[in-house]
Order: structure tokens, then sequence, then C-alpha cells
């Protein structure tokens, strides 16, 4: 169904807008409240622009950019803020390629577990 990289959300701290993919307007409320509130904090902190994108194998991940003369960006911050949002939205994250493998790229998840 999708070949190349989708975006799900981003936010920009020049337009102080944040965005949701149309194609994810069925996560479920709390998902989307998590996601706009994540975007919007991170780039209130360190500026630019943070944008969470699939790639083709559906790993979902967290981009920054910045204007070329932004000398507010704080990119060693960005990094750190990455990190940490990685090891405290661990679970969200990992949900999210959950759901988009299995909705968008159409790939079936074994729910029988041998080894319990």
């Amino acid at each position: 169904m999708y070949q190349e990289r989708v975006v799900l959300c981003g936010a920009s701290a020049y337009e102080q807008k944040y965005y949701l993919n149309q194609d994810f307007e069925k996560l479920p409320v709390p998902i989307q409240e998590e996601l706009k509130i994540m975007c919007v904090l991170f780039t209130e902190d360190v500026g630019g622009v943070l944008t969470l994108v699939f790639d083709e194998e559906g790993n979902l991940l967290l981009e920054t950019a910045a204007d070329e003369g932004d000398l507010l960006f704080d990119e060693i911050g960005s990094e750190l803020k990455i990190r940490r949002l990685r090891k405290e939205k661990a679970e969200l994250l990992l949900a999210l390629e959950m759901y988009y493998r299995i909705f968008f790229l159409g790939e079936v998840y074994d729910t029988n577990v041998e080894n319990r």
C-alpha cells in the first residue's frame, strides 16, 4: 500500500503549528493528543521542526530540522531530547509502529506465544 516514507505528524516552532496526517485520524483521541503535546513541547523547548515519519519498513523516525539562519535552534538539545522521548515514550512509539505495519503495510502478526 505505502512504498515511501509517510509523515505521521509534526510541529513547527516557526509557524507555531501542529500537523496530523489525515490518514491517522482513526487513532484514538488520547493518542492523537499525546502526539500533539509531545511534538509541540519539543519545538517549544528546542525550536525548529519535529516530524514523526514512518520509513519503508514501518520504523518510526523522529526527525528534526531548522532554518539555516536559526541561531536559537539547539541541535545538541534536540538530539538529547529525542533520546529521552524514545526512552520515555517507547511503548507509545512501538505501538504506533505496530499499528502502521498492520493497517498500512498489511503485515500479519501472530498473537500466539508458545513460551509463556
